[in-house]
């Protein structure tokens, strides 16, 4: 059974090597063989495979340059550590290397051949055959490129844990260790490379992106990761498509249809550069331009797509290359290379054939095909293309550095050097094998490995502790997840000015150890897009939303899709595509476009402003006139009118109408607490002390007009000490009410928001509606009992108290404070104390004209009628027309009683006052003669009744002249008078010079 398995195996191995002959594999013995998978094609020649033979072995076509360059970065790190007398000393390594063709299956056949290797070993068969040619085992493999190879290639070398480690393979599904068990890399994650697109594509304020992925392990996951970065940086995608090398040519033009329909001008594109080309080939046929491509590793430095006729197209490519490291050495090592010298190098041939276009004598191809290649600057891709031309034949003098194809360009070694530090890692784990101390080893009792006798899973475990310094001095060790974290550089392509290839400018980098949002860098200065602007191009599905706007959901489309709304009133957006508008502090508005907040207006009652100008310019002309009149009345006191008007109480009204004009001031200007506590005192105070001065002046007089017999008691009651008692007392009322407020509810200063959005109006608030309705409601009150007085009194001696000037006054005044009070209600703002204002200068220019203006005519324009004479006449004419009346209204009931007894004739009273019915004075004077008659001799007044005329007349004579014809004058009254009223009648007529 053992040998019936063995000869298994060893059919299995011949089968596979026939299939690499010595010229399709570079091999070298060893101690140690590490096993190497590198695209040495793009891929392979399409052949339908219709089983009616025995299938062969597809050909690989198209040339890579860059594959071959990356085989002899592996053979040049061996020959370097095989020379090295630190590491591995006395140790040789050999090497297994197999072209994969850029497709699974041609890397699956190499790997069985790893596999088939080791079971040969382990199966100890050298009991059983002669083996001379025996190859050791391979413990280690470097490769694959593609991530979709690699994962094929993980699955079936992890079945036997034979460590990979791979030098391009970034996507981050290897990443799974329940998988990919023996996988592990050089190259970053994935991972870190989705983000940094998303990154580069959030720095130029692009949200409207389509994505392009290779249908493979390589490109689905790594745009599965770009959408998820996107989607949390509110990037929306348009479209999404995947390619492949082989997709059918209508697949293809769908996929173009679909970008050239687009609106989304980045393109994401997550594939390698054989997958990617047909679709370039076509877009570049269609000319669609104005897009900008962001690369992934995979291609951004391909030479099947960085040509300079496709440069037109992808011109604004931004892709992503790895960090680059140097080899020293390796330049001259890949100068070296000739068919002849490199007989371990199967490849080398055909490298020499496709690099001078010409073929080997002795080679295996009789009718080679002709190739061009194209030449590159960076690590890109190249590629001879076959056609039908005749090849000349080689000299193998040709020079290498002649030619300038991808293989020699070294200037940026990216996964050249990947490939290198991979046998480096490989040996340092065999190094720490080889220098292992019993007891301190990684396997059970710390035992270790016997370097001659190694083992494939030996060697996975020492790598996946592996620490060690390269020869760039950085540390390298694996992760948990076999990956080493790595940073990438920012390329942009341009054309060369000086022969017009493509090459890669470096401008910008990407640290993945940096914190977040700290990681990318980009110098804009060096961008060109399309290859000659420096403008970055638009890509969103709206237009940005200015300051002072807002982003508007459209329902039905994506978020990056919206519509701009200006900011409501009061909000603000300082920033371009805001989501939202801010609302401004409380004491701010928006500006008119809503792109910053400004401080409100602050409205009140000012001083500058011209309707407070004007307010205080009447407050001041009504001091000045109240000033004028307390003046007036201080230089003509001893004069019978301000005698007449008890100037005491006459002074202290003006004093009050003085407080009146000043408390308006107080509501003018920026209130503060003090003034709104003591403006509505002020006002009430003064009004009230103004009211009462005016009630009792006018009750005093009224009682004193309607008594019956004045006596001393009246005098004593009336006189001047209880005057103002009263005034005091209906003035402390109001002073109790107002501390009452200020002590309960004060009056405080406020900034009011409500009324208007964009204006602060400071107004007083006021504490309590209710304190100020009684500070109002008394002082109307005093008022309409004040009224009630003056209307009483309105048939008085009009030189004595112009009662009918006061009903006015008074009159005046409640209907300015009944007009204040639905004013006062309906107005806001600045508004309210102006209404008050206008209130209070009404209504005391009300009181002080009506009260005060006419007894200054009189003083000032009129001074014949400010005299004894003057004031006596028209109190004695009240006097005589009050006892008339009542004499009349006796002789009339006297009358109808006499009549009503037996038509007994009436009879007169007896007086001094000569009745004359129905006739006039025979003789009468002129006007002016009789005017200048009374004023020499008195004053004479008629009264009329309804059947008859009264005629009154009185004489006033000096004292000193005429104190007979006094004298003669009361006796004859005295005599006349037959009842009271004539008594009270004179006493009236001598009261105002008392």
């Amino acid at each position: 059974m053992t040998l019936y398995s063995c000869c298994l195996i060893l059919l299995l191995f011949t089968w596979n090597s026939a299939a690499y002959g010595p010229n399709q594999r570079a091999q070298k013995k060893g101690d140690i063989i590490l096993g190497g998978l590198f695209p040495i094609h793009f891929g392979v020649a399409a052949k339908d495979q219709d089983l009616k033979s025995r299938p062969e072995s597809v050909e690989c076509i198209r040339y890579n340059f860059r594959g071959f360059r990356w085989l002899q970065a592996m053979i040049f790190a061996i020959e370097e550590i095989n020379s090295s007398p630190n590491l591995l000393p006395n140790m040789t390594l050999g090497y297994r290397i197999f072209d994969t063709c850029n497709t699974v299956s041609k890397a699956l056949e190499a790997t069985l051949s790893f596999v088939a290797q080791n079971k040969i070993d382990s199966l100890n068969l050298d009991e059983f055959c002669n083996c001379s040619e025996h190859i050791p085992s391979t413990i280690a493999v470097v490769g694959a490129t593609g991530s979709g190879i690699s994962t094929a290639v993980a699955n079936l070398l992890g079945l036997f844990y034979i460590p990979q480690v791979s030098y391009a393979s970034s996507s981050r599904l290897l990443s799974n260790k329940n998988q990919f068990k023996s996988f592990l890399r050089t190259i970053p994650n994935d991972e870190h490379q989705a983000t940094a697109m998303a990154d580069i594509i959030e720095y130029f304020r692009w949200n409207w992106v389509g994505t392009i992925a290779a249908d493979d392990d390589y490109g689905r996951p790594g745009i599965e990761k770009f959408r998820e970065e996107a989607e949390e940086r509110d990037i929306c995608i348009d479209f999404s498509e995947l390619i492949s090398q082989y997709s059918d040519e209508e697949e293809i033009q769908q996929v173009v249809e679909v970008i050239q329909n687009s609106t989304a001008r980045v393109i994401v594109v997550f594939s390698s550069g054989p997958d990617l080309e047909p679709l370039i080939k076509e877009i570049v046929r269609r000319n669609i331009t104005g897009k900008i491509w962001l690369a992934s590793e995979a291609w951004a430095s391909s030479s099947l797509i960085a040509m300079p006729e496709f440069f037109r197209v992808i011109g604004s490519t931004i892709g992503f290359a790895l960090k680059a490291g140097q080899i020293p050495g390796f330049r001259e090592f890949l100068q070296k290379v000739h068919p002849k010298k490199s007989t371990n190098n199967g490849f080398a041939k055909e490298f020499w054939e496709e690099t001078f276009n010409c073929y080997l004598p002795d080679g295996s191809k009789n009718s080679p095909a002709s190739t061009s290649f194209h030449k590159g600057h960076e690590e890109g891709l190249g590629a001879g293309n076959g056609t039908s031309a005749f090849r000349p034949p080689c000299t193998g003098d040709e020079n290498i550095t002649s030619v300038e194809t991808p293989y020699m360009d070294y200037t940026h070694l990216r996964i050249s050097y990947n490939v290198y530090l991979a046998v480096y890692s490989i040996a340092h784990a065999l190094q720490d094998i080889y220098t292992c101390t019993p007891g301190k080893g990684l396997f059970t009792n710390g035992s270790c490995a016997d370097i001659k006798k190694v083992e494939a899973w030996q060697v996975l475990k020492h790598l996946r502790h592996l620490n060690f310094t390269n020869n760039m001095g950085e540390q390298v060790d694996f992760d948990e997840f076999g990956d080493l974290v790595g940073n990438y550089s920012i390329i942009n392509w341009h054309l060369s000015p000086e022969d017009g290839s493509v090459v890669f400018e470096e401008v910008g980098h990407y640290n993945v150890y940096a914190k977040k949002g700290e990681r990318l860098f980009i110098n804009e200065n060096k961008i060109l897009w399309g290859g000659f602007s420096k403008e970055v191009p638009f890509s969103n599905c709206s237009r940005d939303c200015l300051p002072g706007t807002r982003k508007g959901i459209i329902e039905g489309e994506p978020t990056c899709c919206f519509e701009c709304v200006d900011c409501p009133d009061g909000e603000y957006s300082d920033e371009t595509d805001a989501s939202a508008c801010d609302k401004c502090p409380e004491d701010y508005w928006s500006n008119e476009n809503h792109t910053s907040c400004i401080p409100k207006q602050i409205e009140f009652l000012a001083w500058t402003e011209p309707f407070g100008i004007a307010l205080t310019l009447f407050a001041v002309l009504g001091i000045f006139l109240t000033s004028f009149v307390l003046g007036v009345f201080t230089k003509f006191r001893n004069t019978p009118i301000v005698k007449a008007t008890n100037r005491e109480l006459s002074y202290l009204l003006l004093f009050s109408l003085l407080c009146c004009f000043s408390s308006s001031l107080f509501f003018i200007g920026e209130p503060q607490n003090w003034t709104c506590r003591l403006r509505q005192p002020a006002f009430g105070i003064s009004f009230v002390l103004c009211i009462s001065c005016i009630l009792v002046k006018t009750n005093r007089v009224l009682l004193v007009f309607e008594a019956k017999i004045p006596t001393s008691l009246h005098r004593k009651w009336w006189g001047l000490n209880l005057q103002f008692l009263l005034v005091f007392l209906c003035t402390f009322v109001q002073i109790v009410i107002c501390v009452i407020w200020l002590y309960t509810a004060p009056p405080s200063s406020y900034r009011n928001h409500e009324l208007e959005d964009e204006i602060i109006f400071i107004t007083c608030h006021e504490g309590s509606l209710m304190a100020l309705g009684f500070l109002i409601g008394y002082t109307c009150l005093l008022a309409a009992i004040c009224f009630f007085f003056a209307f009483k009194s309105r048939k008085l001696p009009e030189n004595f108290n112009e009662a009918k000037f006061i009903t006015f006054s008074m009159l005046i005044f409640f209907i300015v404070w009944i007009s204040f009070i639905p004013a006062y209600a309906s107005t806001y703002g600045k508004f309210v104390s102006a209404v008050e204002v206008i209130a209070i200068l009404a209504a005391s220019f009300g009181l002080l004209a009506c009260i005060f203006f006419n007894k200054v005519y009189i003083i000032l324009f009129k001074p014949s009628r400010n005299t004894i004479e003057e004031v006596r006449c028209s109190t004695a004419a009240h006097a005589f027309k009050v006892a008339a009346r009542a004499t009349l209204r006796r002789s009339n009931v006297s009358r109808k009683r006499s009549n009503s007894l037996g038509g007994s004739t009436g009879s007169t009273p007896s007086s001094s006052i000569s009745s004359k019915s129905n006739h006039e004075d025979p003789f009468p004077l002129p006007a002016s003669a009789e005017r200048q008659r009374q004023q020499q001799r008195g004053c004479k007044q008629k009264v009329s009744f309804g059947s008859g005329t009264v005629t009154l007349s009185l004489s006033f004579e000096e004292p000193q002249k005429n104190a007979m014809a006094n004298r003669n004058a009361k006796r004859r009254n005295s005599l006349e008078a037959q009842n009271s009223d004539d008594s009270l009648m004179r006493h009236r007529a001598l009261l105002p010079l008392q």
